[in-house]
């Protein structure tokens, strides 16, 4: 096609930027040493030994579960050091967050763990509403509901990261029955919200829609079929003689070195500390809640090992199982539907807080989901808007426990960590 018909197809503005661009312009040049010059190893290959060497794991690879780069200095398989490299999947979300309003937000805090976007839903909401005062005023049976789909969404969430734990090590079975169950929970949420994964459900002051009718009957069937499921994933993952033997005594992190990395969720209830911010902040109707806080035991070998943090997520599963069973007698109970409730009643026109600066967390699946705001109080956007990724503090202790370890056991460590990408990368 000649470039008069190109212009007569696509208009002058076309034709304009053709003509200042020649068609021989070269848009990308290859340089040999562009990675290098980008992203460049941290460690000097002249200062190596002659029986060391650097392996680079990721940014692809499954086992490095997305875009991380594994620097890795190994003397023979013998892993010596471990560098993590990020920022192959920045997604920008503090700058979108600092020019838009709250509300519209959300749908970028969904696609930071978009495998638990209910749960940083929850910790977005609850701390605009506790900026604008309105925290207290917000109807319990819409704090039920918030909770009811965060606890569904964090047994989807375990499931992902239990199955893609055993592919990391070999076993290939049980995450293929893991995620049939998981798409049990995302059809749950999808009938909720209209959205499969990324959900925009929780809204400042309420939520998008109140539970379909016959959620509650649904939903507490799905529980009953999931209960004895739960029985096998333990006989057929936890108890399997070759997971003990690749998780057992494996990427021990003890307790100390988990509190002064600032470790969170699973992997520092799995080094021993019953600390869990749905106990320690009593944030929504979670203090209403009969359930406990596992923790790891050294059960199969070392505290604090692989196989104790993968435990402790199995074993959160059962008392996610138990909070929804009790949100359910409440919504069927004590706050059942009405014909006057409206979810959307609170959500104010205009978000506009105060002037401060306010820190507020919650217990994603992963760990303490933070975010930072610093409010003007003259208009609805913030001025800053920071998140605290429980995958990225966590992933940081990772060269720590992981020196002198073999390379597959390397493998298996961070597989434990349960890492999601979009989360460090925001």
């Amino acid at each position: 096609m000649s470039a008069v018909c190109r212009g007569s197809l696509l208009g002058t503005q076309h034709s304009a930027l053709s003509t200042k661009m020649p068609t021989d312009h070269i848009q990308y040049k290859f340089e040999k040493d562009h990675h290098h010059k980008s992203d460049p190893n941290l460690t000097n290959v002249d200062e190596l030994r002659t029986e060391e060497m650097i392996i680079n794991l990721g940014p692809q690879h499954p086992s490095t579960h997305g875009v991380l780069r594994l620097e890795v200095v190994t003397n023979g398989e013998i892993v010596k050091n471990v560098i993590p490299h990020l920022g192959y999947l920045h997604r920008c979300f503090e700058k979108h967050a600092e020019n838009l309003p709250y509300n519209q937000t959300i749908p970028f805090v969904d696609r930071m763990d978009y495998l638990a976007a209910m749960n940083s839903e929850h910790c977005f909401v609850m701390g605009v509403e506790k900026m604008l005062g309105i925290e207290k005023n917000i109807p319990k049976r819409i704090e039920y509901i918030r909770v009811l789909v965060a606890e569904l969404n964090r047994i989807a969430s375990h499931f992902v990261a239990i199955g893609t734990y055993g592919l990391d090590i070999g076993a290939f079975a049980p995450f293929l029955w893991l995620m049939r169950d998981r798409e049990h929970l995302n059809r749950l949420l999808e009938w909720v919200s209209g959205s499969r994964m990324l959900y925009n459900y929780i809204w400042v002051g309420g939520l998008y829609f109140d539970l379909p009718v016959g959620f509650e009957e649904r939903c507490a069937d799905f529980i009953k079929y999931l209960k004895p499921k739960m029985g096998e994933l333990q006989r057929i993952i936890m108890e399997n003689k070759i997971f003990i033997q690749r998780t057992a005594n494996v990427g021990v992190l003890p307790l100390d070195l988990a509190i002064n990395y600032a470790v969170s969720g699973p992997m520092l209830r799995g080094s021993g500390l019953r600390y869990d911010l749905r106990r320690v902040d009593n944030y929504s109707v979670y203090p209403e809640l009969d359930f406990d806080i596992p923790i790891g035991k050294g059960e199969m070998g070392k505290k604090g090992d692989c196989w104790d943090r993968a435990q402790v997520r199995v074993l959160e599963c059962y008392e996610s199982i138990k909070i929804i069973e009790q949100c359910l007698q409440k919504l069927v109970g004590e706050h059942k539907r009405t014909r006057e409730f409206d979810p959307q009643a609170l959500v104010p026109k205009k978000i506009r807080p105060k002037a401060m600066d306010f820190y507020v967390r919650a217990e994603s699946p992963r760990g303490e989901l933070g975010f930072f705001f610093r409010a003007t109080g003259n208009t609805d956007i913030p001025f800053r808007c920071k998140g605290r990724s429980p995958s990225m503090v966590n992933l940081s202790v990772l060269p720590e426990i992981s020196r002198g370890v073999m390379l597959a056991d390397l493998i298996a460590i961070l597989g434990s960590v349960d890492i999601v990408m979009g989360e460090i990368d925001r």
